[in-house]
C-alpha cells in the first residue's frame, strides 16, 4: 500500500455540511425563478459544478453569461444564508483532525465557486491549514472526472497514489478513484459510498482514526 503523504478534502459535505443550505438557497433561487425544485431536482445537484446545475433548473437554452451570473447570484445568496451559521456548519471533528496531522500537506478539491470556497476557508479560519485550494472554475472538467484532484496534487507534489481524499458524494468518489487515490466516504450526504475504503459519520468517527493509523503503520 503506498505511504500516505496528502489528505484531499472536497468542501460541501465535507469541510461544512453544507448541503441542507444549498438545497435551501437552490429552492429559494429557483423560486424566485418561477420554478418550483422538486426532491429530485435536488438529489441530482450533489457534487455537480453550478454551470451544470444552473443549466438543469432554469434551461439547456441560457447563454454562457447567463448561467455564470445565475450561478453567482444563487451563491451569493447561499453565502448570506450560511454566514451566520457557518461555525455550527462545519463537519464535527474538523479542525481537530487537521490539528492531528500537522505534517501531512492538505489541499481542497471542490465543484465549488471560488468565492464559496475563499468565504468558508477564510470566515470559518481554515486557510492555514491547507496548503492549496483547487476549485470547479480551474480546472476544463468538473467531478466526477478527476481533474481537481489531479491538479490539488500536483500543487502539493504529491503523486496521486499517495493521496487520500475525503468525500461525501458519488460523483466524488468517482473522482477520487479516477484519479487513483484512496477515498474516505464521510455520511454527511448519502449513507452508502461504494467504491470508499471506509465510510465515517465525521472527522470524530473512531473508525477514521483506526483506519489511518493502520494505513501508516502498514508504510
Amino acid at each position: 500500500m503506498p505511504e500516505i503523504r496528502a489528505f484531499l478534502f472536497d468542501m460541501d459535505g465535507v469541510i461544512v455540511d453544507s448541503n441542507p443550505l444549498h438545497r435551501e438557497s437552490w429552492a429559494e433561487y429557483n423560486r424566485r425563478q418561477g420554478v418550483e425544485t422538486t426532491e429530485a431536482m435536488q438529489q441530482r445537484m450533489y457534487g455537480k459544478r453550478n454551470d451544470m446545475i444552473v443549466r438543469d433548473y432554469l434551461g439547456q437554452h441560457l447563454t454562457d453569461a447567463e448561467v455564470s451570473a445565475h450561478g453567482a447570484a444563487k451563491e451569493k445568496l447561499y453565502r448570506e444564508m450560511l454566514a451566520p451559521r457557518l461555525t455550527e456548519t462545519l463537519v464535527p471533528g474538523l479542525i481537530d483532525f487537521l490539528e492531528r496531522y500537522p505534517d501531512v500537506p492538505k489541499a481542497v478539491a471542490t465543484n465549488a465557486e471560488a468565492p464559496n470556497v475563499e468565504f468558508v476557508l477564510h470566515e470559518a479560519k481554515l486557510s492555514g491549514y491547507f496548503n492549496a485550494a483547487v476549485n470547479g472554475q480551474q480546472v476544463a472538467n468538473p467531478k466526477p472526472h478527476p481533474d481537481v484532484y489531479l491538479r490539488a496534487a500536483e500543487l502539493l507534489g504529491i503523486p496521486p497514489a499517495n493521496c487520500v481524499v475525503f468525500e461525501d458524494s458519488h460523483g466524488g468518489v468517482a473522482a477520487g478513484l479516477a484519479a487513483g487515490m484512496r477515498v474516505v466516504g464521510i455520511t454527511t450526504t448519502y449513507s452508502d459510498l461504494p467504491g470508499t475504503a471506509i465510510l465515517a459519520r465525521n472527522f470524530n468517527d473512531p473508525v477514521l482514526a483506526e483506519w489511518l493509523a493502520a494505513q501508516f503503520a502498514a508504510c
